[in-house]
């Protein structure tokens, strides 16, 4: 996302694991039911325990006239543990129905959780589906910072987004960055309107009542906060990246013209991106643009990135590719880890400029040491959600790393640059991971670098 004392590797396994107990009953196993909530430093209350999700098949149909939307998730899962009932966070919305395995399962609503209790308990290891079908009119949400996110109405369409909890504005899920899955989005919406997605657009159909439907894949592993939609009236172009990496960029028709040439520039500043950070992760790629007023921030949704036409600028695009590597691919274990995120990219930007516009990364980091707002917190300890995007976290984040430069030396520190996105690739990791890779890498112990400058909260004298 463009900017508006360690955490170990055991609270990422809590988080994944928190409920696996089963209770003895009448000679046999009794499932008990997956927790509400993950117990996230930062959003105790997101995610859900008891389960691990592997594919979302999402269809959706959208109405932009009335703004209802009808939607069917299939999610296909496997049990953490003996599971009697599990949750789904979701947000506003009706349910219709649910079933699991395709057998009629019970459920209920308490505020943004959706229990579902199967008809047939599910025993530890075992992989099921579970389909559940709504419609409403979805709501965004306000975040603790005050922007909006989630399922954003427009004029004539709609885009949603989801950091960091907004996609339960618009489907059911483990709506926490620790699980991710792959995902097959089909979007139906009327004739004239454009439905992108993330990943490899796979099909375009007309529907016998005239509605469109368009569907995407995404094979590779995304957190949920990372899925979008723009429906709308849409000027695309496409390229190739590569090689072979298929390109697809779309800009609103009034920002579309205005927004062309950075467009076809895609392909080459991925390119790169490639040289400094290794291989792409993903098997597409490209950028979203949609009209000033909506959205007021850009964000890092995976292969398409998404940003208003304001904020679309050079900075700005390679600050979001750069998550591609950092944050999409590598996901943070917990919301309290961003800075994973958001300094690597803001990392991203002083390379860039200091390889293609001459200005030292040196010069940037003095300038962040200088500015009082990026003392407020350490970058790996942000206090609270409301603090998830503050100045410290893009701008300390990326002078811990500049700093690990400057201590390691270039060879050592792009080694660890290029190792870091690969070790962890599709996977997540946490702070406590980032600083044991780069411990091994450079063979020494840097805790003096990481006291001061990850979690000191004082600032040293002198940059």
């Amino acid at each position: 996302m463009s900017q508006r004392r360690r955490t170990g590797a055991l609270a990422l396994a809590a988080l994944v694991l928190l409920v696996g107990g089963c209770t003895e009953a009448g000679g046999g196993v009794r499932g008990t039911p997956g927790a509400a909530g993950l117990r996230d430093p930062l959003f105790p209350k997101l995610g859900n325990g008891g389960y691990d999700v592997g594919h979302y098949g999402l269809t959706l149909a959208y109405d932009p006239a009335s703004g209802r939307l009808d939607g069917t998730a299939e999610i296909t899962a496997r049990a953490t543990q003996d599971l009697s009932a599990f949750n789904l966070d979701l947000a506003g919305l009706t349910v219709r129905g649910a079933t699991v395995d395709g057998a009629p399962a019970a459920y209920n609503r308490a505020g943004n959780e959706l229990t579902i209790r199967p008809r047939d308990e599910l025993p530890e290891g075992k992989e099921f589906k579970a389909t559940v079908t709504y419609t409403g009119v979805p709501e965004p949400l306000t975040d603790a910072d005050g922007s909006k996110e989630g399922w954003l109405r427009t004029a004539g369409g709609a885009v949603a987004v989801g950091e960091p909890a907004g996609s339960m504005t618009w489907f059911p899920g483990n709506h926490h960055p620790s699980d991710k899955a792959s995902y097959d989005l089909a979007l139906t919406v009327p004739a004239g309107l454009d439905a992108l997605s993330n990943g490899v657009r796979t099909a375009r159909r007309t529907e016998k009542d005239g509605r469109v439907t368009t569907v995407w894949h995404v094979p590779e592993p995304m957190a949920s906060y990372l899925a979008t939609v723009a429906i709308g009236r849409y000027e695309t172009g496409t390229a190739t990246a590569l090689g072979s990496v298929p390109v697809l960029t779309a800009a609103e028709a009034p920002v579309a013209a205005g927004s062309a040439a950075l467009r076809a520039e895609v392909p080459e500043l991925l390119a790169r991106q490639v040289k400094r950070f290794g291989p792409y992760p993903f098997s597409a790629a490209g950028a979203l643009v949609t009209e000033d007023g909506v959205l007021d921030y850009a964000l890092e949704t995976q292969t398409r990135p998404i940003f208003p036409a304001g904020s679309f600028e050079r900075t700005t695009l390679l600050h979001e590719q750069a998550h591609q590597w950092f944050g999409d691919s590598v996901t943070p274990g917990t919301w309290r880890d961003i800075w994973l995120n958001e300094g690597f990219a803001t990392y991203a930007e002083w390379l860039y400029s200091e390889e293609y516009e001459h200005v030292p990364a040196r010069t940037h980091f003095e300038r962040a040491f200088a500015q009082d707002a990026n003392w407020a917190f350490p970058p790996a300890a942000p206090p609270t959600a409301a603090n998830l995007f503050d100045p410290p976290v893009y701008q300390r984040g990326a002078m811990v790393l500049y700093k690990l430069r400057e201590t390691v030396g270039d060879r050592v520190f792009d080694e660890i640059l290029r190792g870091w996105p690969a070790k962890y690739r599709h996977a997540n990791a946490t702070t406590d991971d980032f600083t044991a890779y780069a411990e091994s890498v450079a063979g020494r112990d840097l805790d003096g670098l990481w006291d001061v400058w990850l979690y000191g909260d004082e600032k040293p004298s002198k940059p």
